[in-house]
């Protein structure tokens, strides 16, 4: 082999792992961060029209069964049912409850498949409300991904990776 060809296969070699460095990198930073949101003024710098981009439509959920708002005075809980955590349970009171990685969340989900902050359940209008928190694999609720905010009724099922959590009263 030629002087010319090994420098040209060690040039390609580099830009390959340079590449595959970035795109680590980029995964790394999706899961850490979520997400990027799209900001309203870009399309403008770049030419396009000063009008706000239309969102791409997307099926409606499918409706679900309202639940029955619960008390502040009988709160209820949530008992981890599968995963490492099996067995636990926890009561609602009136403050949020976190799930994820980090350390300063109220249920620490230790699950590759678990953001740092994955999901929120928070009380609204008397009804416990549940929250994915711009998770990189979603929260599923009763078998289906969540698409924004779900009342939370006794029996609902939510899975954050491997493990799996149901709302008692």
């Amino acid at each position: 082999m030629s002087e010319f060809t090994v420098t040209v296969f060690r040039l390609a070699f580099f830009i390959i792992l340079w590449l595959f460095v970035l795109g680590v990198a980029g995964v790394l930073r999706r899961d850490i961060f979520g997400p990027r949101k799209a900001r309203a003024g870009r399309k403008s710098r770049r030419g396009g029209s000063k009008s706000a981009p239309t969102p791409p439509s997307r099926p409606a959920p499918a409706p679900r069964p309202a639940a029955a708002p619960v008390a502040h005075a009988h709160p209820g809980t949530i008992r981890i049912t599968d995963g490492p955590l099996a067995g636990q349970t926890l009561m609602l009171s009136g403050a949020p409850v976190t799930f994820g990685r980090a350390p300063d969340n109220t249920i620490i989900i230790n699950d590759d498949f678990a953001s740092s902050h994955h999901a929120r359940i928070s009380a609204k209008n008397g009804a416990w409300m549940l929250e994915d928190l711009g998770s990189t694999n979603g929260t599923i609720v009763d078998g289906s991904r969540m698409t924004g905010p779900i009342r939370l009724a006794i029996g609902t099922r939510i899975t954050i990776g491997h493990t799996t959590l149901e709302t008692q009263s």
